[in-house]
């Protein structure tokens, strides 16, 4: 029979002192960087889309070009290889967001939380995990199973 340890391991523990409203404060201030952490998957999509969509454009250009069609040429030069917003491919407003507000959100995020929380992440969730669980219940363990 497996042995369970109840509880949540020390990383995962609210230091001596800190109060509700902090723990609930890093909380949401971890949740905007992950709801921000989507929005900069939305920017690789985006870059990834767009991309995809400027190769597809040799396809196109190639079947106006054979069907006779002056058209190719003005896609090929008006549309082919074109600044997605001015001066910007799509890598540049990457390189853009992660330098102007990415980086600096996650390194605050990582700042508060050192010194607010000793460095322990995810208090909040750790806490609604304990709320959450049936102890004692093999499935509601606390904490992963050390190997033997």
């Amino acid at each position: 029979m497996t042995e369970y340890r109840d509880g949540p391991d020390g990383r995962h523990r609210r230091p001596d002192g800190l109060s509700e409203a902090t723990v609930e404060a890093l909380g949401a201030l971890s949740k905007a960087l992950e709801t921000t952490e989507r929005a900069r998957g939305r920017l690789y999509d985006f870059h990834q889309l767009t991309g995809t969509a400027d190769f597809q454009l040799d396809r196109a250009v190639e079947l106006l070009h054979k069907a006779g069609h002056p058209e190719a040429e003005t896609v090929r030069t008006q549309i082919l290889g074109r600044n997605v917003i001015p001066g910007h491919w799509t890598f540049q407003i990457i390189e853009a967001y992660n330098a102007t507000y990415y980086r600096p959100f996650q390194q605050l995020e990582a700042s508060a939380v050192k010194e607010l929380a000793q460095g322990r992440d995810h208090l909040l969730e750790a806490e609604l995990k304990e709320d959450r669980r049936t102890h004692g219940h093999p499935h509601h363990t606390a904490r992963p199973t050390e190997p033997k």
